[in-house]
């Protein structure tokens, strides 16, 4: 039987072609009025269109009453580190008193902390812990969610990292995507003789990433590129290595400082370079030359206390495709609020309220390779939906912090906020 959602004062549709948007087709978010929808048994849209129309087209279906709310496509958080044990707060007091990012790393802090803590942690206790703070996540509208692993840092405890995301994509309502990020950083224990990064960079190359690709535990490679970190040409190494296995790419490129990423991003084609704050003008046109999706986290440069954002409007004039995630994780965005990442999106990087909805919806599932199955309302596409608690579209962004969403559906299926999921 198909379920109606009807009564809402808006439907935010992001209709379009499947795949990432460009400036001007960004500036379209394909909102229509007074409009209904209806998804199918099969957990795909039926129809987008008036409350009358849909009911004479679906005779005797369940109807929900969205009390004119409205309604949107579930955002899609293409970059989150959801997989952590115990938080980072004393590392935000450090930085307010003038310690930078890698000098905390360099103190033992930062993804080292969170290193040496997941390593104690059982497979059963991640996934106790991951599951408390998806469900925040889907309570905020979020209904697709990539989840890396880069906590671990050694063969055994990425694959159980990589384990526990099998676990909860199997066992929770919203749509999971795993990423491999065994190259997060370089492990304290190689950083001294005998051990040297370039036996950990091996290890990733002839262990890890084969043990990854022998049990399907990663659709993605990621690595973070950036000065004190991995190099363009270790990244090169390494994500060659990961598309031999399969894998699509992704780079944490140009966070903090210029390395090149960019480029490297899009001559090899991968699917998405995320963070970008401090891109290069030949990073940027590289970018827009390419079919790589410039996912930007504007929470993460907020957090950090940084006061340059990416350049959004710069990108999005050269012709980029812009998605918006919210980066969640322990040390520099501890965040599950993505409509306060839409925010930041209008307030921080300038983008209207029709561009930083299509970036997270339609170009975050880009730059997840799924542009053909989610981050629209349209027939045929999965019955991913978000409802909110206001009467306007722009009111979602506009009322920063706030928690607005009342209800999610993923494929159809009714996903509860609050932390209570029932299917």
């Amino acid at each position: 039987m198909p379920t109606l959602l009807l009564n809402a004062s808006e439907v935010v549709t992001c209709e379009g072609p499947p795949r990432a948007r460009r400036a001007p087709e960004m500036t379209d978010a394909g909102v229509r009025a007074n409009a209904a929808v209806a998804m199918g048994d099969d957990g795909r849209i039926l129809a987008v269109g008036p409350d009358r129309e849909l009911r004479a087209q679906y005779p005797g279906s369940a109807e929900i009453d969205c009390a004119r709310g409205v309604l949107t496509p579930g955002f899609v958080d293409s970059h989150t580190h959801a997989i952590f044990g115990r938080s980072r707060h004393a590392e935000q007091e450090l930085r307010a008193a003038g310690v930078g990012y890698m000098e905390i790393a360099k103190r033992g802090g930062g993804i080292h902390s969170s290193v040496r803590d997941l390593r104690e942690r059982s497979e059963d206790e991640l996934v106790a812990l991951a599951a408390s703070r998806l469900a925040r996540l889907a309570a905020h509208g979020s209904t697709t969610i990539e989840v890396k692993s880069g906590y671990g840092l050694s063969l055994e405890s990425e694959l159980r990292t990589l384990r526990v995301i099998r676990r909860l994509a199997a066992e929770l309502p919203v749509r999971l995507v795993p990423t491999f990020l065994g190259a997060h950083e370089i492990p304290l224990e190689y950083r001294e003789a005998p051990r040297t990064r370039e036996d950990y960079i091996a290890l990733l190359v002839e262990e890890m990433l084969p043990a990854v690709a022998r049990e399907s535990l990663a659709r993605f490679c990621d690595i973070f590129c950036e000065p004190g970190v991995y190099s363009a040409a270790e990244a090169r190494r390494i994500l060659g290595a990961a598309r031999g296995h399969g894998m699509a790419l992704k780079l944490h490129a140009d966070e903090l400082e210029h390395a090149g990423a960019a480029e490297l991003a899009a001559e090899i084609g991968a699917t998405s370079a995320d963070h970008l704050a401090a891109v290069s003008e030949l990073g940027i046109k590289a970018l827009a030359a390419s079919g790589t999706v410039a996912t930007l986290l504007p929470g993460t440069m907020l957090f950090l206390g940084r006061s340059k954002q990416a350049p959004a409007r710069a990108m999005l004039d050269a012709g980029c495709a812009i998605a918006l995630a919210s980066d969640f994780n322990p040390g520099t965005s501890p965040t599950v609020n993505f409509p306060l990442i839409l925010t930041l999106g209008v307030s921080q990087l300038r983008l209207s309220v029709a561009e930083a909805f299509v970036a997270a919806t339609v170009n975050g599932a880009a730059a997840l390779g799924l542009a053909h199955e989610i981050g629209q309302l349209a027939p045929g596409f999965s019955a991913d939906v978000a409802l909110f608690d206001v009467e306007d579209h722009r009111e979602i962004p506009y009322w920063y912090g706030d928690h607005r969403c009342v209800a999610t559906w993923v494929r159809g299926r009714k996903v509860l906020p609050a932390g209570q999921w029932k299917t």
